[in-house]
């Protein structure tokens, strides 16, 4: 377990925290960086949208939300939150596995912390193509693991 990684779930036996804590690990190990302090907060749409509003001031659901607090990308120190309902609904409309969709979107916001972004078509290209390598790597290692318990 990491010290410095910090697990939330608003949802009763929904997140096998000891799974994501693998991930964090094997993905510090894969893309080269330090833990200073993230938590990851898994949510209900309700708060997603409520954090949008006050954050971004976008009135509307989405999957994940990420914030950088030092700037850094060697050093994360961030906070990353995914809705449960928006997880669910991407993993029916991808047709994968919650399990699958809830290692996507950690990936995500990892690389998102890590400086990667998805606002132009190029950068969302280079993104995305990481993204989906480190999907398909972990995916093959944790498919076995229930990590989303709903």
């Amino acid at each position: 377990m990491l010290k410095n990684l910090e697990i939330n779930s608003s949802k009763r036996n929904g997140i096998n925290k000891r799974y994501i804590h693998a991930i964090i690990l094997r993905l510090r190990k894969d893309l080269e960086f330090k833990l200073a302090s993230l938590a990851i907060n898994f949510v209900l749409s309700e708060e997603i949208i409520e954090i949008n509003k006050k954050f971004l001031n976008h009135h509307y659901s989405t999957d994940i939300i990420t914030f950088n607090y030092n700037g850094n990308h060697d050093i994360l120190e961030g906070e990353i939150f995914i809705s449960f309902e928006d997880a669910e609904a991407n993993a029916k409309k991808y047709r994968v596995k919650k399990d699958e969709e809830i290692i996507r979107l950690v990936i995500h916001g990892i690389l998102h912390l890590l400086g990667y972004d998805d606002q132009n078509n190029k950068d969302k290209l280079i993104m995305k193509r990481l993204e989906n390598k480190l999907c398909s790597d972990y995916w093959s290692v944790f498919r076995t693991v229930k990590i989303y318990n709903a």
